[in-house]
């Protein structure tokens, strides 16, 4: 059965615009066609005689993607439980983490659109920019395999594994406090929010009790 995915040496003494990309992805020498393949959005690729998109290259860039984070993860902070490691990889792997390094990686220049998804802004959308950084990866690993893929990962996602324990905590705090009170049998944590104030300018204090109905925390503010 023939594949989806085709290689050239097009590079080969050749300058092209997707150059700086492969620079700043440390991967000079990746082939233009697979790359190519990776931009391509399904709009781009129907507009063109339904020639293939990324959507293949993006589900395999995804499992390499997690399996990487996943290791780093795991060797980073080896006294978390399952739960909250795959908290922190969520917040890594998050459609708002692919994107902001789509957008650092100045990805949106080099995609390639249909003309619907031109004109609304194709090139801006976190859906598409952080699709099409997992299929860049998948395109990394099918040509040079998962340790130069696993290269390309860190450099591009350590940041974000570094502030993974900050990232991760903010997914659900009502989660990890019922987690952590059930690990000191405190029962389950109970929410009190009372408003004050006019209707257009309230003010709302929220509390948490816990084990005896302890008050644990207030806060206050204005929404």
């Amino acid at each position: 059965m023939a594949s989806d995915v085709r290689f050239s040496d097009s590079r080969v003494g050749v300058s092209t615009p997707l150059d700086s990309l492969r620079e700043v992805l440390g991967v000079p020498d990746l082939d233009t066609a697979l790359l190519t393949h990776a931009l391509t959005h399904r709009s781009y690729a129907y507009e063109n005689g339904n020639i293939p998109n990324n959507e293949r290259l993006e589900f395999l860039g995804d499992s390499v993607l997690g399996v990487v984070v996943t290791a780093a993860l795991f060797r980073t902070h080896p006294d978390l439980p399952e739960g909250q490691l795959a908290k922190l990889r969520a917040a890594v792997v998050s459609a708002k983490a692919l994107a902001e390094v789509a957008i650092e990686l100045q990805l949106g220049q080099h995609l390639l659109l249909g003309r619907g998804e031109e004109t609304t802004g194709g090139r801006r959308k976190a859906s598409i920019l952080s699709d099409t950084v997992e299929a860049i990866i998948g395109a990394i690993y099918l040509q040079f395999g998962i340790e130069r893929a696993s290269e390309v990962v860190h450099r591009v996602f350590d940041p974000f594994i570094a502030r993974a324990a900050e990232m991760g905590a903010g997914l659900d705090w009502k989660t990890s406090l019922q987690e952590i009170a059930a690990d000191h049998g405190l029962g389950v944590p109970r929410y009190v929010l009372e408003g004050t104030g006019p209707d257009h300018d309230k003010t709302f204090t929220a509390e948490v009790h816990l084990g005896g109905e302890r008050l644990v925390v207030v806060g206050a503010g204005a929404l």
